[in-house]
């Protein structure tokens, strides 16, 4: 953003993102006690704003956070606009809600209260573009996600993903896919995966711990409408994978990312290719 001034809104109030806003006693910074949302925006349209925040307040519901009646996916869209029209993100927009239990207390919170932040960074796209330089996987099998309450949850206790992430630069690779405690394939640091074979595409279960993607069930949708067959409650092992005519990866910031090698396996990018391109026409971004 060059030396444009950068802002962040919290609880709905707007500060430079350099201001110091927290204190040790954080509940996110102490205990992970947090969930978190990253939406895409294109020309100051938040893509998929309804699904993104009915799985935020399903989220909070599930871990007892409390907020304000004025809390609401109203408010919470005004004040990300205000926030790009702050940092004057007018193209292409990453937005991230952070909403956290704001009490003191050590493991047990004295209140449920919540308090939010919001942040948007620029991005140079103003829709999903294909990535014609396929992206290299490996698998990180070190630590496996177990399948769990938290485990379909967006929320800041993310030791397993930073590890494979930090597997990831020492392997000089783009993704990792990640495995549950059974030996499924679950999903990879960033996003959800999918494959396809003889022209059905597959991607795990929601049963098997993976997150539950916004992207996930709105690409499930548009192969559908397109006429493909998807099985969506999968349960893939690592030779799915070698097996394959093709890999591709989902999130809500690039859409839909193409998985051009695996070890010494090379894949093709018909469907994916394809999926983007009916993505960008439902989303009106074309």
């Amino acid at each position: 953003m060059g030396g444009k001034r950068r802002y962040i809104c919290l609880d709905g109030d707007y500060f430079p993102i350099e201001t110091n806003l927290f204190s040790i006693n954080n509940r996110a910074f102490k205990y992970g006690d947090a969930i978190f949302e990253t939406m895409y925006v294109s020309k100051r349209q938040i893509l998929l704003f309804n699904e993104h925040i009915e799985r935020l307040f399903f989220s909070m519901k599930q871990l007892k956070m409390e907020a304000d009646i004025s809390f609401n996916s109203d408010y919470i869209s005004k004040k990300i606009i205000s926030l790009l029209n702050a940092n004057k993100l007018f193209k292409g927009a990453r937005v991230r809600i952070t909403v956290y239990r704001d009490s003191k207390g050590f493991y047990t919170p004295q209140t449920n209260n919540i308090s939010f932040v919001i942040e948007a960074d620029e991005l140079l796209n103003t829709k999903y573009e294909f990535n014609t330089k396929g992206l290299h996987i490996d698998t990180y099998t070190q630590i496996k996600k177990s399948n769990n309450y938290f485990s379909g949850l967006k929320t800041t206790n993310s030791l397993l993903y930073v590890m494979a992430g930090i597997y990831k630069k020492e392997k000089k690779v783009d993704e990792c896919v990640l495995f549950n405690e059974d030996n499924f394939v679950i999903e990879s640091i960033s996003s959800n995966i999918f494959i396809v074979k003889n022209n059905i595409i597959f991607t795990p279960s929601l049963d098997q711990g993976c997150i539950n993607g916004i992207m996930r069930n709105t690409i499930i949708d548009v192969a559908l409408s397109y006429g493909y067959s998807v099985v969506d409650e999968a349960q893939l092992k690592i030779n799915d994978l070698r097996t394959a005519d093709e890999l591709f990866l989902t999130n809500a910031v690039f859409g839909v990312q193409w998985i051009m090698a695996f070890g010494g396996i090379r894949y093709y990018n018909k469907v994916s290719k394809i999926l983007i391109n009916e993505l960008n026409k439902t989303s009106s971004l074309i």
